[in-house]
């Protein structure tokens, strides 16, 4: 049976491979293939070939094993793991040229939903900072070689703290809201537009928490495994996993006050 380090080293390498056509795609200039859910949420031609590239090298080490990226969709396997894809997270600033951009790879055991899966592995690569993140259940988090911590407790009106929008503009309304009831009770808030990045700078001490509603499956998987192996408490709404409904990831002492200010205002 392969084990977890194993597994992260598979991730590694496809990450490290598909950041790279990422990265020469953007220099060479990107063009939008399509709208998904709105005329803000798009989709690069990029998108479409960095997963083709990852879906086709996972093929060819992990025949037996199930996936489930952000363009292509699912496709079932025999083996009980399921790696998660989201090509290019930040596609909006991949769009425009800027950095918070990254390629998420995760494999999980059970089905691929975050509520219900346990994540095994995952790797986040920003090609344009040539910062890579990875981590194994059990094993840490790592930024290259140095191994990551969440940031000592701090106070919430020193915690800096990230978040994310929606591209539905009467749920983006809704989280302005959230924005504006927790802004005066906190350092600052951040908005870098890449979840999986998101999730990684609360495991370098970038951000001391961090939320979200709506994120997907492909959204959180690398990422959130890796803010956990850091020490980060990672949790929905009422001690639920985190989920499309909301996720917060934060330094165990925060979690509880960041919890309460955004879970009930939240939406999915």
């Amino acid at each position: 049976m392969t084990g977890v380090l194993e597994l992260r080293d598979i991730a590694e390498s496809i990450a490290r491979e598909a950041g790279e056509l990422a990265f020469t795609r953007r220099v060479e200039g990107v063009s939008i293939a399509a709208s998904k859910s709105s005329l803000e949420d798009v989709v690069t031609e990029a998108d479409r070939e960095v997963e083709t590239l990852i879906r086709s090298r996972l093929a060819d080490v992990r025949p037996a094993d199930a996936f489930l990226g952000e363009e292509s969709g699912a496709e079932g396997g025999s083996s009980g793991l399921t790696w998660v894809v989201d090509p290019i997270d930040g596609t909006v600033n991949y769009l425009y040229g800027i950095p918070d951009y990254c390629v998420s790879i995760a494999v999980v055991e059970g089905e691929p939903d975050p509520s219900t899966w346990s994540a095994l592995a995952g790797v986040v690569f920003a090609p344009a900072k040539s910062e890579l993140f990875r981590t194994a259940v059990g094993h840490g988090a790592f930024r290259g070689d140095e191994r990551l911590v969440v940031n000592p407790d701090v106070r919430p009106e020193l915690a800096l703290i990230g978040t994310g929008f929606g591209y539905a503009a009467e749920k983006r309304v809704r989280q302005a809201a959230v924005v504006e009831s927790l802004i005066a009770e906190v350092r600052d808030i951040r908005r870098i537009g890449a979840a999986a990045l998101d999730l990684c700078a609360v495991a370098c001490g970038r951000l001391d928490g961090y939320y979200e509603s709506g994120l997907n499956a492909w959204d959180q998987a690398a990422g959130a495994l890796i803010a956990r192996e850091a020490g980060a408490r990672v949790e929905g709404r009422a001690g639920a996993p985190s989920n499309r409904r909301l996720t917060i990831a934060a330094t165990p002492g925060l979690f509880d006050f960041l919890h309460e200010r955004v879970s009930e205002a939240s939406h999915g």
